[in-house]
Order: structure tokens, then C-alpha cells, then sequence
């Protein structure tokens, strides 16, 4: 064999070894953290959150939001102390949301008084009872669940879904409850529901959803006269998405339909992240209420994961996504004492001028970022 033959076979060794260490950093590469440093951090974020704020709050969506992540935290890491206290919560609130007994005031518009019973907002604590009921089965504790789902379901109603908080609130609680309960309505129900929210809410175009049918182009613009597509909503959304399919069962005749509305949302997602690593508040306007925002990036982050993990995103194509967004939050996002910043406020849009900084911080927003942080550990976990 020649000198230039040898040279030609080193230079094809040379780019097929290149090649193969660039698709590695496609896959690996990106994540810089462990499974030791990711528990750290739950174990920082949930210790600094449950020590400053007492399990006894009301059932209402922001603190219920909060311990969907905690539940997970406790999934990953078995500590003890996070089952517990979402058990005194429950305990607290009688395993009930909204607490109306006369079924015929129920209500289910906006409302934060105990007639509002058929209102989303006070059924995501039911997700919890239904994570605890399958660590120990007591009926009690899915009891006022079914209840108010059962009788729900026997209206001929369907637009309880209309905005799209609705979607992380309810949808996942319907393939909870089909599990727990093998009732096949839950699942008849949750499409019928979903159809509703789509038709008012879903914009094919970009395939992301508006807040509710006030926000719909061209009836309301951004400041720059943009489709305005609230982030921490379509984190509900895409959030909600994933755990519905985690669930859902894998002969569901509309499961075809779920995982389209998600990838559909991944794609239009990942094209919206900035340079940093998070996402502004109105999506495709980034001018129009600049700056991080922690809740809508850690639902972001959560769904891209979750995606990768269970093999509806491909890794190549959405890893470095869930990478920067990981960066964000763990960089920018958490404090050194274990606090979450940089959370919009309560609300249903992006406000042009509100100040959201370091010192911001909620409820909602540490559940999100416990949800992201539990599907990086499962990342890492993984062969």
C-alpha cells in the first residue's frame, strides 16, 4: 500500500471519528450536571419551599399546581417528608376542592368561592389525591374526586375547558382517574372536552394555543401587532400534554390526536426559545414583554424532557432545547439559598412593563421547576 493510500485511510479514520464525537455531543454532551447534582437540587428547591411555606393552604390551583411537582419529587427520590406534607394538605382540605355539597349551585366560570365546585381550577387537587391514593388506597381519598367528576360527566355540557390553564388542571386528573378507576367516560369525556378547548382556543397556524378566546388574533395583538401567545399558558398546555399520554392507555382511539397537538407544540416551542435559554412572556413577540420567565420555561423544559425520555421528541433535534432551558433554570432561575425567581406573577397574559426579577416567586412556579428537574434526573437515569 502507498504513502498516500495510508494517508487517505488516517484522514477517513479521522472524520469518522470526528463524526462519531459529534453525534455524541448532539445526545450527551449538551446536559452538564449528574443524577447526584439534579437530587441536590430538588432536595435544595423542595427543602427551602416546604420549610418557608406551611402544608396548610387552600386546595385552589396554584398551591395544588405546586404539589404535581412535588408528588414527582417524591417519585424520584422517596423522601418521605414530601409525601407527608402533600398528605397534611390533602388532610387539610378534607381531600376536597371546591367544598359545595348542593350540587345544583355548582358553578364552573371563574370563581373562587366553594359554589365553583365544576371549575377547574379547584379540581387539579385531585391529581395529588389520586398520586396519594395510589401509594395507599383509600377510597376516601379519590371519593370527592369522583364525585364531582362522575357528576360532571352526567351533564350534557362540554365546554368546561375553556381556558388553557384548563388543560394542565383537568386533563391529566381524567387518565388518572380512568387508571384508578377503569371507567372508560373519563377518557370519552377528556376527548370531547379537549375538542371543545381546541375549537376556541388552538391556532393551526403555529400550533400553539391562546390563553382563552379574548386573546384570539386578530381580536387582540401583541404590542407589535403579533399573534401574542402567552408562554406560561402554553406550558399548561404542553405540560398537561405529557401527562395525559403518560396515561393514557396505548389503544385510545384519539391517542393519534394528543401526540400530534404536543409534537405539533414541541416544534413551535423549540423555535421560540431565546439565545439564554428561556422564553418571553408573549412567544413570538419577544419584544413585547422582554426578559426570562421561569414558569412557562420550567413547564417548556418539563414537556422537551419528557418527550425525549419517553420517545416522542427526537434527542438530536430537542436535547440541546431542554439543555439551554435546563441552563436557564438552574443558572439564572434558582438562588443560592434554594429559592425560584424570576416567575410571572398570577395573571393570564404577558403585561407589557410588569416587573418580573429575581425576588418573583410562586407557588406554581417551584411545582414547574420540580416537574423539569425530575425528568432531567430520569434523562440521566437512563442506560
Amino acid at each position: 500500500m502507498t504513502r498516500r493510500h495510508h494517508f487517505t485511510l488516517f484522514m477517513l479514520a479521522v472524520v469518522l471519528l470526528l463524526s462519531a464525537c459529534s453525534s455524541r455531543r448532539l445526545t450527551k454532551a449538551p446536559i452538564q450536571t449528574s443524577k447526584a447534582e439534579v437530587l441536590q437540587i430538588i432536595d435544595k428547591v423542595n427543602g427551602y419551599w416546604q420549610t418557608n411555606n406551611p402544608p396548610t393552604a387552600r386546595a385552589f390551583w396554584d398551591v395544588a399546581a405546586y404539589h404535581t411537582g412535588n408528588m414527582e419529587a417524591y417519585a424520584v427520590t422517596k423522601n418521605p417528608v414530601y409525601k407527608q406534607y402533600s398528605e397534611a394538605w390533602a388532610e387539610h382540605n378534607r381531600w376536597m376542592g371546591a367544598k359545595s355539597t348542593n350540587k345544583a349551585e355548582w358553578k364552573y366560570t371563574y370563581g373562587e368561592k366553594d359554589d365553583y365546585v365544576l371549575f377547574g381550577d379547584w379540581q387539579i387537587c385531585f391529581q395529588t389525591y389520586v398520586d396519594l391514593y395510589n401509594l395507599d388506597k383509600y377510597d376516601k381519598k379519590i371519593a370527592r374526586a369522583r364525585e364531582v367528576m362522575e357528576y360532571q360527566m352526567s351533564t350534557d355540557r362540554n365546554d368546561y375547558w375553556w381556558w388553557a390553564d384548563g388543560l394542565y388542571m383537568v386533563m391529566p386528573l381524567m387518565t388518572k382517574l380512568y387508571k384508578a378507576t377503569g371507567n372508560a367516560q373519563y377518557l370519552e369525556k377528556l376527548h370531547q372536552y379537549f375538542q371543545y378547548a381546541n375549537s376556541i382556543m388552538y391556532d393551526g397556524e403555529t400550533q400553539l394555543y391562546y390563553r382563552d378566546a379574548k386573546y384570539v388574533y386578530p381580536k387582540h395583538k401583541s404590542a407589535n401587532g403579533k399573534k401574542d401567545f402567552w408562554a406560561r399558558g402554553d406550558g399548561w398546555v404542553f405540560a398537561g400534554l405529557a401527562k395525559v399520554l403518560k396515561d393514557l392507555p396505548t389503544n385510545d382511539p384519539h391517542r393519534n390526536e394528543y401526540i400530534a397537538k404536543y409534537q405539533g407544540m414541541a416544534k413551535a416551542i423549540k423555535n421560540s426559545q431565546q439565545a439564554a435559554g428561556y422564553w418571553t412572556r408573549s412567544m413570538l413577540d419577544p419584544q413585547h414583554a422582554p426578559g426570562p420567565e421561569t414558569s412557562g420555561t420550567a413547564f417548556f423544559t418539563y414537556g422537551m424532557l419528557w418527550g425525549i425520555n419517553n420517545g416522542y421528541l427526537d434527542r438530536k433535534e430537542y436535547l440541546p432545547v431542554a439543555a439551554k432551558g435546563w441552563n436557564y433554570l438552574t443558572k439564572t432561575a434558582l438562588q443560592p439559598g434554594g429559592k425560584i425567581g424570576y416567575v410571572q406573577p398570577i395573571g393570564e397574559r404577558a403585561i407589557p412593563g410588569q416587573v418580573v426579577d429575581v425576588n418573583a416567586t410562586a407557588n406554581f412556579g417551584v411545582g414547574a421547576f420540580l416537574l423539569a428537574a425530575c425528568e432531567m434526573y430520569r434523562y440521566l437515569d437512563k442506560p
